[in-house]
């Protein structure tokens, strides 16, 4: 077999590694710019209104991450001691680096979901009574898609419901949507309306769509008032931010659809890889680009097969000592799923 190690390495780790097309680059090269911090860049402002009429919301606001992203929302609702409601697997929670507490003294309330969507009555029961004792409940926080099964697709129901339950106990909600695109694409449902259930919404640009760099974070009039102030305390003004920000608002005006592509992908990888001895993987179950496989193999366990791979030219993400992570977007296509089965078949064969 050729040593793999000396052609292109097919890259499913994240929807993140993928490089701004000539396209982009030029309209990032021909970005106009200024100071964003002291007169306003113009590009950074066309992206940030273009944002919000997509996301159905008053304003946004340009920042470098979607952690950031994420983490001036809840800064913006949250005061120390105060408890935020999320899924037990939120991104949010999990692979923030801890930021709710260590930044906002704010605790979090966990509950499991199915797919991403909150059981009603569990989360009704999770909301505090208004009793001393306790920390008040102060946001509700969902996922679009939802990365811990797998990239599903979070139902509108499922969000009208969130919306209910926080209208009833006066909760603002906030949408990590960070693959809300893959969301509207997959679903057919435009963005504004997904995010029409929550009072705050992030969408992270450098994922599927292909920017290099940079989230958007969005709200009604008031909540980008208190947003502005947390992304000055973080650091996330910046300045003259419209030769990123291009790429941003090229991805949004050029690379939502193209995602049925990276989704038809991911399907087809995991019928490949679930027709392969100790690995597991319901392609019924893969709506939109990432692929959760399991593996159970006398001589693999997700850490040594990821770094096998890595010898064939293939990386991927080991998520837990049960999964491997696979994620599609547009730098990889169906000569790398192939490439991935064959060097699979060749690894597990017992």
């Amino acid at each position: 077999m050729t040593d793999a190690r000396q052609d292109r390495v097919a890259d499913f780790r994240s929807d993140t590694v993928t490089k701004p097309t000539p396209a982009m680059r030029r309209a990032m090269a021909e970005a106009e710019v200024g100071d964003d911090v002291l007169d306003g860049d113009p590009t950074v402002r066309r992206l940030e209104e273009y944002a919000a009429r997509w996301l159905g919301k008053d304003a946004a606001l340009y920042v470098p991450s979607g952690t950031m992203a994420n983490q001036i929302a809840l800064g913006s609702w949250l005061r120390p001691g105060d408890e935020v409601i999320a899924a037990e697997d939120a991104h949010v929670l999990l692979y923030e680096g801890g930021a709710t507490g260590f930044l906002h003294g704010a605790q979090s309330a966990t509950l499991p979901t199915m797919r991403g969507a909150f059981d009603e009555a569990a989360l009704r029961a999770r909301v505090r009574p208004d009793f001393i004792h306790c920390p008040p409940t102060a946001l509700i926080c969902v996922e679009q898609t939802h990365m811990g099964s797998g990239g599903s697709v979070v139902t509108s129901d499922a969000l009208t419901m969130v919306r209910r339950v926080a209208d009833e106990r006066g909760l603002p909600v906030h949408m990590d949507g960070a693959r809300l695109a893959n969301a509207q694409v997959a679903s057919g449902i435009p963005a504004a309306e997904l995010a029409s259930c929550a009072d705050s919404v992030s969408v992270c640009l450098s994922k599927g769509l292909g920017a290099p760099v940079g989230s958007i974070v969005a709200g009604d009039a008031d909540f980008l008032e208190r947003a502005k102030r947390v992304r000055k305390r973080l650091g996330g003004w910046m300045r003259q931010a419209g030769v990123i920000a291009a790429g941003g608002l090229y991805a949004l005006e050029h690379h939502i659809e193209r995602l049925a592509d990276d989704h038809a992908l991911a399907k087809q990888l995991a019928e490949r890889l679930d027709a392969l001895p100790g690995l597991a993987c319901d392609p019924a179950g893969v709506e939109t680009n990432l692929v959760l496989v399991g593996v159970d193999h006398p001589r693999h366990d997700p850490a040594s097969l990821s770094a096998a791979l890595a010898d064939h030219g293939v990386r991927v993400m080991p998520l837990s000592s049960t999964h491997l992570r696979f994620v599609t977007h547009m730098d990889v296509g169906e000569a790398d799923v192939e490439r991935l089965g064959e060097a699979c078949a060749l690894l597990l064969d017992t």
